[in-house]
């Protein structure tokens, strides 16, 4: 959620922040600021709203020094404004502190140190952990040590101390943190997305850790002192990767890369005779595998739709009950679980915090644990003995759409792979995986629908303030997609439902010119889904319909359709969903909205 960044180097260290937040800013936020370590005093400059506010700042009030610290703010304790954003200093303005995650304690820090006397100036419990440190004595690091104990909840903290001019201290439990090793210069991160220009090599911190910082050292420390060591990792995406590369929007170009990230994320798994698919067990023995007698998949959000189709694919090819959790829920009920249960954590990032802790309860509940994610080295990545990474490279978008239909790729891979370990394979493996081998050049031919038939599109649902999306079996979750995307962009409501629930809820809503979206392409439940159409239409609704490019009876109850290739039936998701992602990203670039960091969302949600 919140971006940080922090500088050690022979650089000026206010270009270096500014540009680390700049290419973190996909991660949303309301609030920007920094701390720069001069001669004297830690320099501050904050600002409310975009990051344009704080370069003016920055430009009219310049600050000088080699170390420093950076953030952007996604408000959770106080509103978003100057005095609220990061970073936060004590009283004397000896400690400055950049913080992503929530003190749930906050109330009680906050009465003992008012009761102390101590004058906070802002709501957040940011400025807490700065006036504890402050309070403290000894080295940053030993300060850090005698605070920790105190602090309850989630939180990634970069800190800095006037006297301790060449040092910034990094320590987190829950948020993401890393640190990039560079020449004569070392930097910590919220992602790494702010570190590519600078460097590839990487540690990432655990939970506990302390991280002093320096030019040219790094020391890791755990919660009792003690000197540690983590690997370093060599990162394999460019910085060229998180470029617009001629694209107007980050959104367009990533769904513009879906064939790529697809094509990769098959390669990947394909043995080298392509006749099936290579999970080298998804990391368990076959016994294991064998024994297994439910599967459980556990997401948020877009992530979330990708599991309800998993659940279609796991079911339909494995025989294996599937359930699928919202992973807030998840956490917080008693699941029955036990080691003939594979749990799935599915996050893009890795790092989604809810996910996180129902992949650690199942974990502890003696399950076997895999995720399907993004980010190799991602908390979610270190935490799964098992992993499967979807090639889709970084994702800049806050509403994902090349992460999302490398999950769905993922879910086939899986099944197919648990067929092969569990002795399942036939004829059908070997269809799916010449499906899989083409499906790039399918999502290619819906990429090319014309954008007339989008303006027309657009026109349709940009003037609606509600909107509703339909689709049965596999295909429901993709309407659940498409309206999340229109909702997340375009600000406009939309619901997805299953088309034959229309009648039990959704149809009082239908009126003249209502907008109805409907993904219809073939199989056994299009004609009933015509008819569910036909019903719209008797009430006036205005139908866009998602088909196959043969599908000449949609015409007959659509008032627009945008056609993709036919592909098999396990397959349909990728292809429908494409033009959905298109039609939310036209509709919100008519609306003249911010499509790559739409209000109040973040890419990486890393609090609860």
């Amino acid at each position: 959620m919140c971006g940080i960044i922090g500088y050690v180097g022979p650089d000026e260290v206010v270009p270096v922040l500014l540009d680390g937040l700049r290419r973190l800013e996909y991660r949303g936020y309301d609030s920007a600021g920094m701390a720069v370590l001069g001669h004297d005093e830690i320099g501050i400059l904050r600002a409310a709203g975009k990051l344009g506010n704080l370069e003016q700042k920055a430009y009219h009030e310049p600050l000088h020094g080699k170390v420093g610290i950076g953030h952007t703010r996604w408000a959770t304790h106080g509103a978003p404004t100057e005095a609220n954003a990061h970073p936060q200093t004590d009283s004397g303005g000896q400690v400055a502190v950049v913080h992503n995650g929530i003190l749930e304690n906050y109330g009680r820090l906050r009465h003992e140190l008012l009761d102390a006397g101590v004058e906070l100036q802002s709501d957040t419990d940011t400025e807490l952990i700065a006036q504890l440190l402050g309070r403290e004595e000894g080295s940053l690091a030993e300060r850090v040590l005698a605070v920790l104990p105190r602090l309850e909840g989630q939180y990634a903290v970069v800190a800095v101390h006037q006297a301790e001019p060449d040092v910034v201290v990094a320590f987190r439990n829950g948020p993401p943190l890393v640190i990039g090793l560079g020449e004569e210069e070392n930097l910590v991160a919220s992602d790494v997305t702010a570190l590519l220009h600078r460097t590839r090599r990487v540690v990432y911190l655990e939970n506990g850790d302390i991280a002093e910082i320096r030019r040219d050292a790094l020391r890791l420390l755990d919660v009792s002192g003690g000197e540690i060591e983590r690997a370093v990792d060599t990162l394999v995406w460019d910085a060229a990767r998180v470029e617009k590369g001629g694209y107007r929007h980050f959104m367009l170009k990533e769904i513009f890369e879906q064939p790529d990230a697809i094509r990769n994320t098959v390669r990947a798994y394909l043995d080298q005779e392509r006749r099936g698919v290579n999970l080298d067990g998804l990391g368990f023995s076959r016994e294991e595998l064998v024994r297994l007698r439910r599967i459980h998949l556990v997401a948020c959000g877009t992530s979330w739709h990708a599991c309800l189709v998993g659940k279609f694919v796991l079911e339909e090819l494995t025989g294996l009950p599937t359930e699928v959790d919202y992973a807030s829920e998840y956490r917080y009920r008693t699941p029955l679980v036990g080691d003939d249960v594979l749990v799935i954590g599915v996050t893009q990032s890795g790092e989604t915090a809810d996910t996180l802790a129902a992949m650690e309860m199942a974990r502890e509940a003696g399950a076997l644990l895999a995720t399907v994610c993004n980010v190799r080295g991602s908390s979610a990545w270190r935490l799964a003995p098992s992993q499967i990474l979807t090639q889709a490279g970084p994702e800049i978008g806050v509403a994902s759409t090349k992460a999302f239909t490398t999950q769905l790729v993922a879910m086939v891979l899986i099944a197919l792979g648990l067929r092969s370990a569990r002795g399942l394979a036939d004829e059908t493996d070997a269809e799916l995986v010449s499906g899989l081998q083409r499906l790039p050049q399918a999502v290619e031919r819906a990429l090319a629908i014309d954008d007339e038939i989008f303006a027309l599109g657009t026109e349709m649902l940009a003037d609606a303030t509600d909107s509703l999306y339909l689709g049965r079996g596999i295909l429901y979750p993709i309407a659940l997609e498409g309206a999340l995307k229109l909702k997340e962009i375009s600000y406009l409501h939309a619901e997805g439902y299953p088309a034959g629930e229309m009648k039990h809820g959704p149809i009082a809503l239908l009126q003249e010119g209502f907008p109805v979206v409907a993904v219809v392409p073939g199989g056994t439940n299009r004609n009933k889904l015509i008819s569910n159409l036909m019903e719209a239409r008797a009430r006036g609704a205005a139908v866009l319909a998602v088909a196959d490019e043969d599908a000449d009876e949609i015409a007959d109850v659509a008032d627009l359709t945008l056609r993709v290739p036919k592909v098999h039936s396990l397959l349909q998701p990728v292809v429908t969903v494409v033009p959905l992602q298109l039609l939310a990203y036209h509709v919100a670039v008519e609306l003249g909205l911010d499509v790559d960091q739409p209000r109040n969302l973040a890419k990486s949600v890393t609090v609860e």
